[in-house]
């Protein structure tokens, strides 16, 4: 939790003030494929991203879904439940591998933000991070193609499922093509189109329940592309 803590905005914390910060927080397993959280759900809530990572994602009214945010180790999950009057979830929120969360307790989240500006600057800083990260994802899901979408949703769970591997080396992407097509708002029948002029190509190869980067460098696009989550 230490390192997850490191990463965070909450390491500018006194350990003191982390401490009470952190008071009632309970750490929990969720399995690859859960919901959190669901759109338009009211509660507030404050959850450390420990290990693994969840995606952020919007339904459209057909019930296709887009991905607006990967939340990797060290992300704070809800930060804006607890400042916005009214607050109702705009967006589910999913594991894509298994990951483990911390679940502060957000009426002591709110006290300690009212009552120590370190507290509420960490959140401060946050919040205006995840305001900039939104508006840098609007051209990579407005304006990319669904090629490009697609190559960075395997890239960005590759990156989760083997972060120590050599860059050259084939990458063993446990993904569905449903799932592929649900986290870049398109349908399934694109992505297997996608997929085979991949495939011909000899970037990818596709088996039961996997998608495998053969060739991780060339499925990067052009630069300019925002790689960013």
């Amino acid at each position: 939790m230490l390192t997850a803590v490191g990463r965070s905005h909450l390491r500018v914390l006194p350990t003191e003030v982390l401490d009470r910060l952190l008071a009632g927080a309970v750490r929990t397993k969720v399995p690859a494929g859960s919901v959190t959280h669901r759109e338009g759900e009211p509660a507030p809530h404050l959850e450390l991203m420990v290990t693994g990572v969840v995606r952020v994602f919007v339904t459209a009214p057909d019930g296709r879904t887009m991905t607006v945010r990967y939340c990797r180790p060290g992300a704070l999950v809800g930060s804006v439940s607890l400042f916005s009057d009214r607050f109702v979830m705009p967006a589910s929120v999913q594991a894509v591998v298994d990951a483990e969360l911390l679940r502060m307790n957000a009426a002591v989240a709110r006290r300690a933000a009212a009552h120590d500006v370190r507290v509420a600057n960490a959140f401060l800083v946050e919040l205006s991070e995840r305001v900039v990260s939104f508006v840098e994802e609007i051209p990579g899901s407005a304006f990319a193609t669904v090629r490009e979408r697609v190559a960075r949703h395997l890239l960005d769970l590759a990156a989760q499922q083997d972060p120590g591997r050599d860059p050259g080396d084939e990458i063993e992407v446990r993904v569905t093509q449903r799932e592929v097509a649900d986290a870049v708002g398109t349908v399934r029948e694109v992505v297997v189109r996608v997929l085979r002029e991949l495939r011909r190509e000899g970037v990818v190869r596709t088996e039961r329940d996997q998608i495998v980067i053969v060739d991780p460098h060339r499925l990067v696009p052009a630069p300019g592309w925002n790689l960013g989550p």
